[in-house]
């Protein structure tokens, strides 16, 4: 078990710190299919565990010029996203799930398409909305993928990083550092809400394998920030587009077995 969580935190961890997701679309699976946790208590373990791989992602990326330049973009859709990972949490029992499903796995598949189009042909600054209307769009846009968020439980990396690149011109690179920086938060609310509902503790008789797979994470990161420096803008965008894909076909059987 121990070796299991170690090796699953350094595979997904890695996904972190070289593309800058939290990889809960991936460590949900693994924990409730290979270590054999209940959905509920996987859900909590994912977000926890993602909050760690987020936020050593971030501290090995460190806070760069074009970080800094671009921090209104966090702030932007940071205040949507807070705001639908609240509203996400209080109505996750009334939403048809079904109907989310289906409705995110079409978005996924229109957004890696969108992606690998971006390898071929390059989007031009000219083509962006006026800043105000990247605004508005960027608070719309933070409002639903916060949401999503909290109702799958996941750090939103997915969502967030085809949004920045295509509402603001943002090369995978830096928006891949955005994205981790407005996950960091979305992911704390997320905490707060089950430590709210005292169901955070549950996760409590699960310590090990929380343990390995935060130390699998933090090795993980690190090792995703060293080849970030090295790997190809290109190869980035066509490796997320991949994961929305199989993000997409998971939830597609997950759809079909509701």
């Amino acid at each position: 078990m121990k070796s299991k969580s170690l090796l699953g935190g350094v595979s997904i961890g890695t996904l972190g710190g070289l593309i800058g997701l939290g990889g809960a679309e991936f460590r949900l699976p693994f924990l409730v299919g290979i270590l054999k946790i209940d959905t509920f208590h996987a859900i909590m373990l994912n977000i926890v565990i993602s909050l760690v791989t987020v936020s050593f992602a971030l501290l090995f990326r460190g806070f760069t010029e074009a970080f800094y330049a671009n921090f209104h973009i966090v702030l932007n859709l940071l205040s949507g996203s807070l705001i639908g990972a609240y509203l996400g949490a209080n109505f996750a029992s009334k939403i048809d799930k079904t109907r989310l499903n289906h409705s995110i796995f079409i978005l996924l598949v229109f957004l890696s398409f969108i992606l690998f189009s971006h390898i071929f042909f390059e989007y031009k600054n000219s083509y962006l909305p006026p800043l105000y209307v990247q605004l508005f769009l960027g608070f719309i846009l933070g409002i639903a993928i916060g949401a999503i968020s909290s109702l799958l439980g996941v750090a939103g990396g997915e969502l967030l990083i085809p949004a920045i690149i295509l509402l603001y011109g943002m090369d995978i690179k830096t928006a891949g550092t955005l994205s981790l920086a407005i996950s960091l938060p979305t992911l704390l609310m997320g905490i707060y809400q089950y430590n709210k509902n005292e169901k955070l503790k549950e996760i409590f008789g699960f310590k090990e394998i929380m343990v390995f797979m935060a130390i699998g994470s933090i090795l993980g990161a690190f090792l995703g920030v060293l080849l970030f420096g090295v790997v190809d803008d290109v190869y980035l965008e066509l490796l997320l587009g991949t994961i929305l894909l199989i993000s997409a076909y998971k939830l597609f059987n997950k759809s079909k077995k509701i």
